[in-house]
């Protein structure tokens, strides 16, 4: 069993919406630092945003204002909402999680293009 599995992703115009899912398996779920990654192609994989140990949350700068990222722990779902898409943001999107260990579901690829 994957410990993480990303979906939502695809093809999206520039200004639509997105939202991508994380189901996790690890246990127990509320106790994992649950973030969002992307790496477009040739890029360095980055942080897009996530939850700090203290429950809060950080993005990065260039999605501040337009993605959200929520968690569903009854459902062991951690979810990013992704608004006003802009071309720059197409890349391939990883969940992470971080309880001592770390591990990375396989990746859902985004696209922004008209």
């Amino acid at each position: 069993q994957e410990p993480l599995v990303e979906s939502g992703g695809g093809l999206v115009q520039p200004g639509g919406s997105l939202r991508l899912s994380c189901v996790a398996s690890v246990r127990p779920f509320s106790r994992y630092n649950m973030g969002w990654y992307r790496q477009a192609p040739g890029k360095q994989r980055e942080l897009v945003a996530g939850f700090t140990s203290a429950g809060t949350t950080n993005y990065a700068d260039s999605v501040k204002g337009r993605f959200t990222i929520s968690r569903d722990n009854a459902k062991n779902t951690v979810y990013l909402q992704m608004n006003s898409l802009k071309p720059e943001d197409t890349a391939v999107y990883y969940c992470n999680a971080k309880y001592g260990l770390y591990y990375w579901g396989k990746g859902t690829l985004v696209t922004v293009s008209s």
